[in-house]
């Protein structure tokens, strides 16, 4: 009997023991601290806001900005159009944000071939083909001028009307410049959509390039189904003063493409 009693104060023992140590554990639990939340108005806080990045469209504008004189002065000196010289620009140097472009200046892709400047290596068609470096991007520029003007295969070019920059884009095209046969549709593409065909004429390239609103609060993006009619009316606005606003010869838009909607 006596044998029996122990056992029984000994299992209870061992079950206060071990409830003991359950509620324990449980405060422990109960008491983990909880990260204060920061009231972020509060006097003393700063907010950080997220830069918001540029988009695509306003990186090529940038580039046309600073780049339009200079394939201007091209024009003059060469004859090839400097819509041409900047549509090429854009495209093969992604905007002057290219891996090339930024560590050789380079902005047209130009190879080696016969070149005794400084040089860098880069993956192309083969893995680290020689490209051509350049201090400053203007004489990428000029090297591009040259390229074309004393190259026999692209002689024909430069019987084109100064105006013509679809005869050019598919002209380069037919005389090898390119591999793609998308190339002219690209070029002419980037020439419509932002009137590159304007740095064509007389006008100077900064009087251009100031003569539409810049403005992001008066701009438009279009969407799939708009029309220039359309948005002329969600603007209050005639078809003719969207043309005007916008330089556009036609009524063709693009989907993405920015348009102002005022001055």
């Amino acid at each position: 009997m006596r044998k029996l009693f122990k056992f029984f104060a000994l299992f209870s023992l061992m079950f206060s023991v071990a409830c003991g140590t359950g509620k324990k554990v449980a405060s422990k639990t109960e008491k983990k601290e909880v990260p204060a939340v920061v009231d972020r108005n509060a006097p003393g806080q700063k907010t950080q806001v997220p830069s918001t990045p540029r988009t695509y469209a306003d990186k090529i504008e940038a580039y046309i900005y600073e780049y339009a004189p200079i394939a201007q002065e091209e024009m003059q000196l060469y004859k090839i159009p400097a819509s041409i010289t900047l549509a090429q620009g854009i495209l093969e140097s992604g905007a002057g944000e290219g891996e090339l472009t930024r560590k050789a200046n380079n902005h047209f892709g130009i190879k080696c071939h016969g070149w005794s400047g400084q040089k860098v290596y880069h993956d192309d068609d083969e893995s680290q083909e020689c490209f051509r470096k350049y201090k400053d991007p203007k004489y990428s520029y000029r090297d591009h001028s040259v390229f074309l003007a004393e190259r026999k295969r692209y002689a024909k070019l430069f019987d084109l009307d100064m105006n013509d920059y679809k005869g050019w884009a598919h002209g380069l095209r037919a005389a090898g410049y390119a591999t793609d046969r998308r190339y002219p549709e690209k070029l002419i593409s980037i020439i419509e959509r932002y009137q590159l065909y304007l740095y064509d004429g007389d006008a100077p390239a900064r009087d251009i390039a100031y003569s539409t609103p810049r403005s992001s609060e008066k701009a438009y993006i279009v969407k799939q189904g708009d029309t220039l009619y359309s948005i002329a009316k969600r603007h209050n606005l005639t078809v003719e003063q969207l043309q005007k606003y916008n330089n556009l010869r036609d009524t063709n838009i693009g989907i993405g493409q920015k348009l102002y909607v005022a001055q």
